[in-house]
């Protein structure tokens, strides 16, 4: 059987803001929210084309706490591909999403770099066609 990439664990401070921003902002699903014991949740939110998501996991104790944010130490952590960028970046601009440059052009396609609720680096990319 072929190997997939299904889910990136990503730490969180609580789960609920953290669904809101994932939701609301970038217009993930949310694919799952199940009570594992009283503190801790199996949360799972994703774009709806329904391959790899993100695994929202809350952070516990001083050290998992001070990497929410930091988990890929100031770089890009997450590319987010659409196939429509013009649309995807007002949408999020109109959302509040903060980006952290200019849109621009690239041999690879068009990006610009935004920040989730806790600084992770994202690209929102669309491919150049090949």
């Amino acid at each position: 059987m072929p190997q997939k990439l299904t889910l990136t664990a990503l730490l969180v401070r609580e789960y609920d803001e953290a669904i809101t921003f994932y939701v609301d902002k970038l217009g993930f699903e949310l694919r799952e929210d199940t009570k594992l014991t009283a503190e801790k949740r199996w949360v799972v939110v994703g774009p709806s084309d329904g391959a790899a998501g993100l695994l929202l996991a809350r952070a516990i104790g001083d050290v998992q706490r001070s990497a929410i944010g930091q988990q890929s130490a100031g770089r890009v952590f997450l590319f987010l591909e659409t196939d429509d960028f013009a649309r995807d970046h007002a949408t999020f601009v109109e959302r509040g999403v903060r980006f952290v440059e200019q849109p621009r052009s690239e041999p690879y396609g068009t990006v610009a770099v935004f920040e989730d609720l806790y600084g992770n680096r994202w690209d929102l990319i669309e491919p150049a066609e090949l």
